[in-house]
């Protein structure tokens, strides 16, 4: 199955001052651009602010290329979000929510386009370990997180395998053709992680934990 990206650019390896600079100051990036798609209230600010984190990543040397691929997945939602908020609206609100998603976009493809994945998931579990005292496992809720990356943009790509596959064989209009190989696909893939999981000993605590009279 051919790789396919989803949303996020991948990690590109490099020494420039974006991958040096701390995880946390990345992550607040992140909510600082979140938090901006609510407080900016022009369309020329927003665009700005798009331009200035382009040349970030662009500065980091990602290159243009990855940066268009990380934007393509979501430009046709986007298009349609524009149309729907320019006929309700107008056109300067329109290009304002428009312009504010791709700077959340783009601030997450900074992140992690600069930062290998097993910082990230460590970075992600320091956050949650001040939950611990509520009960959560700050390490089961990173390799949730890794389970996710790993796991969208193989559904991603089993979808457009299957897609070609049914476009060749005039079956593109046929739901039933494109929904249940990757329905099964997908199932063999959940099934052969959660075999690896268990190889690897995840799970028996809970097991251990379980009374037998607790189980049916």
């Amino acid at each position: 199955m051919r790789g396919h990206g989803f949303l996020l650019a991948n990690y590109v390896p490099g020494t420039s001052p974006v991958h040096r600079a701390p995880l946390w100051l990345k992550f607040l990036l992140v909510l600082a651009c979140g938090m901006a798609s609510f407080l900016v209230a022009g369309w020329a600010a927003a665009a700005a602010g798009l331009g200035l984190l382009c040349g970030v990543y662009l500065f980091s040397g990602a290159g243009l290329r990855r940066l268009v691929r990380a934007v393509r997945p979501v430009l046709p939602v986007l298009a349609v979000i524009g149309l729907y908020q320019w006929w309700q609206l107008g056109g300067a609100p329109a290009a304002r929510i428009v312009l504010n998603i791709l700077l959340c976009v783009v601030a997450a493809s900074i992140l992690t386009a600069t930062t290998p994945v097993q910082a990230l998931l460590d970075g992600v579990a320091s956050l949650a370990r001040p939950f611990r005292r509520f009960g959560a496992d700050p390490e089961r809720f990173a390799l949730t997180i890794a389970i996710m990356l790993r796991s969208i943009p193989f559904i991603a790509g089993a979808y457009a395998d299957v897609r070609d596959s049914a476009r060749a064989r005039g079956l593109d209009r046929n739901p039933r053709a494109l929904v249940l190989p990757v329905f099964i696909t997908t199932v063999a893939f959940a099934r052969q992680t959660g075999d690896a999981l268990a190889a690897r000993g995840l799970g028996e605590a809970d097991e251990l934990d379980d009374p037998e009279g607790r189980r049916g």
